[in-house]
């Protein structure tokens, strides 16, 4: 894994920041992307010894300047692009349902959580495809799950049931170019989306995937895990 470079998205604190510190214990190359390029570097200077394998760009992932600006940083800085982790997204759906839903907020919520991690898939996967080689793990959540939908959180149920149809279908898109493509849940995680009684610390999080961005050529694809156990969609 020396020689990999992984993207992580949102990862200047709670699960994102889990899974960069992760990933550079595994000995990748990790760019922790941030929408304030400082308070990614504040976060990567608390990373201690691994911190030397972690750079930081600021990265807005609904902003499609920012995007490209940052894609072509990455082709000058490393030339290649090997894990994809969609971690960002946002919960601004309140006490709401379907039927009393904002659709204001139900756009905003699809531009970061689907659109935006999309933009970003888009961007990477040409760098994947000409090293034949990509893991791209969409952090999703058993909320947006089909087969358990219930009500509440519309707006963020919709976005995740979506990240979840778009894995399947690039994950079949790009089977024969050597890129696996999975989704994952990590449960309710303390960080500021889960809040501080939240069961699930972000490392213990951050173990499923991890191991999805650094499965072997054999591992599967198309597929939605947690606790790194397979689940229904």
């Amino acid at each position: 894994m020396s020689d990999r470079v992984a993207v992580v998205s949102g990862a200047n604190r709670g699960l994102g920041l889990a899974i960069v510190r992760a990933l550079a214990e595994r000995g990748l190359r990790v760019v922790l992307t941030s929408r304030s390029r400082e308070r990614g570097a504040e976060a990567a200077s608390g990373l201690g010894a691994h911190g030397s394998a972690v750079a930081v760009h600021a990265l807005d992932i609904t902003d499609a300047d920012s995007v490209a600006e940052f894609t072509s940083w990455l082709h000058v800085t490393f030339g290649r692009c090997d894990v994809l982790v969609n971690n960002a997204a946002i919960f601004i759906d309140g006490p709401q349902d379907g039927i009393t839903a904002d659709l204001d907020s139900v756009r905003v919520t699809l531009e970061t959580n689907l659109l935006g991690a999309w933009q970003l898939t888009q961007a990477l996967v040409p760098a994947m495809r000409a090293g034949r080689y990509g893991r791209i793990v969409n952090v999703s959540s058993s909320a947006g799950r089909l087969s358990t939908m219930r009500m509440g959180a519309p707006a963020y149920r919709i976005s995740k049931t979506a990240l979840n149809a778009l894995t399947r279908m690039i994950a079949d898109e790009l089977r024969d170019d050597g890129i696996l493509v999975n989704a994952c849940c990590p449960g309710k995680v303390r960080t500021d989306m889960g809040g501080p009684a939240a069961p699930v610390s972000p490392e213990e999080a951050a173990v499923t995937p991890v191991w999805l961005a650094t499965l072997p050529a054999d591992g599967p694809t198309g597929k939605f895990y947690r606790d790194c156990r397979e689940q229904e969609w």
